[in-house]
C-alpha cells in the first residue's frame, strides 16, 4: 500500500543513502587507519552524484529523441535509481607526504563527521516519516 507510491521510493533512497554512509564510515575508518603506511592511497567513496543523475534522468524530456535505428544509443535513457551502485574510487592524484601516502587525518576526521551528522539526519527523516503514518493510522 504505501511501498508502491512516493512514499516507498523515498523510504528506498533513505535506506540506500544510508547504506551508502555506513560504507563511507568503514572507507574513511580504514583512511585514517592507514594514515602512516608508506604509500598507501585514500579511498573515497561515490554514490550522490550517480543517483542525483539517475533521479533527474526520470523527469520527463522536452525534447523527444529521433533514433533512425534500433542499434543507436539513446543519449538520455532514463536511468533506474535502483541500479546505482556506491563505488570505491582510490585517489591517484593527491600526495601529502614524502613517503608516497595521501591521507590527511584531519580532512579524514571531518568528513567522518560530515558523513555522521548526514546519517543522523537522513534517521531523524525516516522518523518523522514513520511518525506521520503513525498519525495517521491512530484511532
Amino acid at each position: 500500500m504505501f511501498l508502491s507510491g512516493s512514499f516507498g521510493k523515498n523510504m528506498d533512497i533513505l535506506k540506500r543513502s544510508m547504506d551508502v554512509s555506513l560504507l563511507r564510515r568503514d572507507v574513511i575508518a580504514n583512511n585514517i587507519a592507514n594514515a602512516e603506511t608508506p604509500n598507501f592511497k585514500r579511498t573515497d567513496v561515490t554514490f550522490e552524484s550517480q543517483l542525483k543523475r539517475a533521479l533527474d534522468s526520470e523527469k520527463k524530456q522536452s525534447f523527444p529523441n529521433f533514433m533512425t535505428d534500433k542499434r543507436h544509443i539513446a543519449f538520455d535513457a532514463p536511468m533506474d535509481y535502483r541500479d546505482v551502485k556506491a563505488n570505491r574510487v582510490l585517489d591517484y592524484l593527491t600526495q601529502s607526504k614524502n613517503n608516497g601516502n595521501n591521507v590527511d587525518v584531519e580532512v579524514e576526521m571531518m568528513s567522518a563527521l560530515e558523513n555522521q551528522l548526514l546519517y543522523q539526519t537522513m534517521v531523524q527523516v525516516v522518523q518523522s516519516e514513520f511518525s506521520r503514518i503513525n498519525i495517521v493510522l491512530k484511532p
